[in-house]
C-alpha cells in the first residue's frame, strides 16, 4: 500500500474515531447533564453493559491520535505543529488540546472508572468519590473536545483568520 493510499485510510479512521469519541462524550453529557453519585446497591450488571462501550471509546482516542500524527506527519508538519511555529501553530494547538485529552482518559478517566464499573474492587466509599472524579473528567474531556475540534478545523480550512 502506498503512502498516499495509507493516507487517505488513516483520514477515514481518523474521522470514525472522531466521531466515536466525540460523540461518546456529547451522549454522556445528553443522558447525564448532572452529577448524581453512584448508590452502593447498584446492580453488579452495570459494567458488563458498558464494558465494550467504554473500550470502543477509549481505543478510539487512540486511533485519533495515531492516525493524526500520522497525516501531519506525511504533510512534513508535524515537528511545526508540535512546536506551534509557522502555519501550522493552529492545527498544532488543536493537537495538543487532542493529546491533553487522551492523557486525562487514560490516566485520570479510566483508573477512576475501572472502579466505578468494578473492574477493579473498591469499597463503596472509594467508588463514589470515584464516580465523581469520573464524572469531571468526562466533562473536561466534554469541554476540551470543542477547542480541538475547533482548531483543528481552522488549522486546515481557516488559516485566513490567523493571517
Amino acid at each position: 500500500m502506498s503512502l498516499a493510499m495509507l493516507d487517505v485510510v488513516a483520514r477515514l479512521l481518523h474521522i470514525f474515531g472522531v466521531v466515536i469519541w466525540l460523540g461518546h462524550n456529547y451522549v454522556n453529557v445528553i443522558q447525564n447533564p448532572v452529577f448524581r453519585p453512584i448508590q452502593p446497591t447498584d446492580p453488579g450488571d452495570l459494567a458488563a453493559a458498558l464494558k465494550r462501550e467504554h473500550g470502543t471509546f477509549r481505543y478510539a482516542s487512540l486511533v485519533v491520535l495515531v492516525t493524526g500524527v500520522y497525516m501531519l506527519w506525511y504533510r512534513g508538519i508535524l515537528f511545526d505543529a508540535l512546536t506551534l511555529s509557522g502555519h501550522a501553530a493552529v492545527i498544532g494547538i488543536g493537537v495538543w488540546v487532542g493529546f491533553l485529552m487522551v492523557l486525562n482518559l487514560w490516566f485520570v478517566l479510566w483508573p477512576h472508572q475501572k472502579k466505578v464499573l468494578g473492574f477493579v474492587p473498591a469499597p463503596d466509599e472509594e467508588c463514589i468519590r470515584c464516580s465523581r472524579v469520573a464524572f469531571l473528567s468526562s466533562r473536561t474531556n466534554s469541554i476540551l473536545s470543542v477547542a480541538a475540534f475547533f482548531f483543528m478545523v481552522s488549522g486546515a480550512h481557516g488559516l485566513f483568520f490567523y493571517a
